[in-house]
């Protein structure tokens, strides 16, 4: 939840009440503003923690070559933002160098040794593995069909490993589709349909409204009208499962029911 006298998500605002990112100034109010500086991954994944320390919760990653808007540095760890999915938090320097250029190819196969949808251009990417910039698969169900078995790892978003909502994110962002990270941005995805309309490549939402809660929800393809396709901590990894089993423990840990939404027409 906002606080009234900071309007924004923190989780996505580049933002504090000492320090905000320039672009915000008039929007925000903080003790001073300063540009941000474009930096850009090196390791095939990096975490984004939620504070300063090393020791700090894992809330996000970034993936071989995307951009991470640096806003300060303290020690060996950065401050900033995730470009591509708009994440707050802190890195490690280590992890990033300044960023030249942009990419022209995007890992498309999840049997790479760089992870799904890692960034780069020809001299860094293999041909075998990526396509161009603009170049997408059609439906994102089939994409994360690819990542069965792929261990479940809380704050992770890769084929590496993942997190229930990293899991359809990425899935997204191989569609070229916009690839929200948390639980209940994507249940604004697409629009509402029922739980009798639902079918395959729909994606399912079970919202987390206890209060405290570093995540708020958990979401999931359904594979068909009776199975989805998700990544759990229950289970341990990305699994298929029964939508009736995985409705009624999520609705006995104390989650709302599930919320239908249907990217395609």
């Amino acid at each position: 939840m906002t606080d009234p006298v900071f309007p924004f998500d923190p989780a996505t605002t580049l933002a504090r009440s000492d320090l905000a990112a320039l672009a915000l100034e008039g929007r925000v109010r903080a003790e001073a503003y300063r540009a941000t500086e474009p930096m850009r991954c090196i390791q095939a994944v990096a975490d984004i923690q939620a504070d300063a320390s090393p020791a700090s919760a894992r809330i996000d990653q970034l993936l071989f070559g995307e951009i991470f808007d640096a806003l300060e540095r303290r020690g060996g760890r950065v401050w900033g933002q995730a470009r591509r999915d708009g994440t707050v938090g802190w890195i490690d320097g280590a992890a990033l160098v300044a960023h030249v250029g942009l990419p022209t190819r995007r890992i498309a196969s999840v049997q790479a040794s760089l992870p799904l949808n890692a960034l780069g251009n020809d001299d860094v990417l293999p041909c075998e593995d990526s396509v161009q910039i603009g170049a997408f698969d059609s439906e994102p169900v089939d994409v994360a069909e690819q990542l069965i078995g792929v261990p479940h790892s809380l704050g992770a978003r890769s084929s590496m490993s993942t997190d229930c909502s990293g899991l359809v994110q990425q899935a997204l962002l191989a569609c070229g589709l916009a690839g929200p990270r948390r639980a209940h941005e994507q249940a604004g995805l697409g629009r509402d349909v029922s739980r009798r309309e639902a079918r395959r490549g729909d994606i399912v939402v079970w919202l987390n409204p206890q209060p405290g809660q570093s995540w708020t929800g958990h979401s999931a393809f359904m594979l068909d009208g009776a199975r989805v396709l998700h990544a759990t901590g229950y289970h341990g990894a990305v699994v298929v499962e029964a939508f009736d089993d995985a409705d009624a423990r999520y609705l006995g840990d104390g989650f709302q029911p599930a919320i239908f939404r249907r990217l395609n027409p």
